[in-house]
């Protein structure tokens, strides 16, 4: 039995937790935004107030299942210590904010569970990866972005014969409007699954620690703690990522920006409830790209979508080795 974390310690590893919960919020605020700010329906200013709303109530209409498979679903719990936890912030902090910089879309989620594997690799070998978790999340980094590229196809065109004989003057008023109610439905999708990653992490944490009692669940504080820390990162916006995801892989009407919205936030919604942990970044891209495949396919720019799948292969595996080697780390400074 390993000892007890003095009460500084736990809370330190807290708050590390809640600052990567925030940076997930700025890094991934263009998920929310990038398409209701492209097509000049709000101005950005306007915009991260709106998406940090929705990302902040979203707890109110989920379930907590995707905090369940990050808590348990991943790496084994009884495994999971503060070097574990360390390693997997580390890595997931480290990797968001080098693609931030960088103004690439990576996925936070899979930056979080690719340090969470790594770490626990390196404290107990392969015996700490639990396969069928990790297997549906790595499933999803390729079924989240087709499934939100289908469903904004599928949108366009039943929207398109819906509005086949109405004017682009009518079709534009109509859709800004409609698209307050698409990007809150996907900041709703955005908050529902990406906080409860951060969510996992603290309740297995304390879990491990013996604070939670013989049963593993995700307190109420910590909850509003995780809501409150993402919708205070996409207060400040991610605005180097934006611009990618709102003009530089296609340009968007508002019609085919509120087709993107939902599709991806149909996708969150249904991944959430199944207890998935999918990459929002990952989702909303396929719904961009499959609006903009409609139109034609030249309309959109495939030299930075593949960048952006690049970034997306490398996001685990990096995010794993700097996990290691931080609860490498974390074991000589002990």
């Amino acid at each position: 039995m390993e000892a007890a974390l003095s009460l500084p310690v736990l809370a330190g590893l807290i708050g590390i937790a809640l600052l990567f919960d925030f940076l997930n919020g700025l890094h991934d605020a263009a998920n929310s935004i990038a398409t209701i700010v492209s097509t000049r329906v709000l101005r950005p200013q306007y915009a991260v107030v709106w998406a940090a709303f929705f990302n902040f109530i979203a707890f109110l209409f989920f379930g907590l299942h995707v905090a369940q498979t990050l808590g348990t679903g991943i790496v084994e719990a009884s495994l999971i210590d503060a070097r574990v936890i360390f390693g997997a912030l580390a890595g997931a902090i480290a990797w968001n904010v080098l693609t931030w910089v960088l103004g690439i879309p990576s996925s936070s989620s899979h930056a979080l569970v690719g340090g969470l594997v790594g770490a626990g690799l390196a404290k107990a070998g392969w015996q700490a990866v639990v396969w069928g978790g990790l297997g549906k999340t790595a499933a999803a980094i390729v079924l989240s972005p087709l499934l939100g590229f289908a469903l904004a196809l599928l949108l366009v065109l039943v929207v398109s014969w819906l509005c086949v004989r109405a004017t682009p003057f009518a079709v534009d008023r109509r859709f800004r409007l409609l698209q307050f109610v698409s990007a809150s439905l996907y900041s709703l999708g955005h908050g529902g699954n990406d906080a409860q990653k951060t969510m996992g992490i603290i309740a297995v944490l304390l879990f491990s620690q013996g604070h939670l009692g013989p049963e593993f669940h995700v307190p109420l504080w910590v909850v509003l703690a995780c809501q409150a820390a993402m919708a205070a990162g996409t207060l400040l916006g991610g605005w180097r990522i934006v611009h990618t995801m709102g003009s530089r892989i296609t340009r968007l009407t508002p019609m085919q920006g509120f087709c993107a919205e939902t599709g991806g936030a149909l996708t969150l919604f249904g991944a959430t409830w199944l207890g998935v942990p999918v990459s929002t970044t990952h989702t909303i891209t396929g719904a961009i790209v499959g609006v903009g495949a409609a139109r034609r396919t030249s309309a959109v720019r495939w030299g930075v979508a593949s960048d952006i799948v690049v970034a997306w292969v490398l996001t685990l595996p990096a995010a794993a080795l700097i996990g290691a080697g931080a609860y490498a780390l974390a074991g000589l400074v002990a």
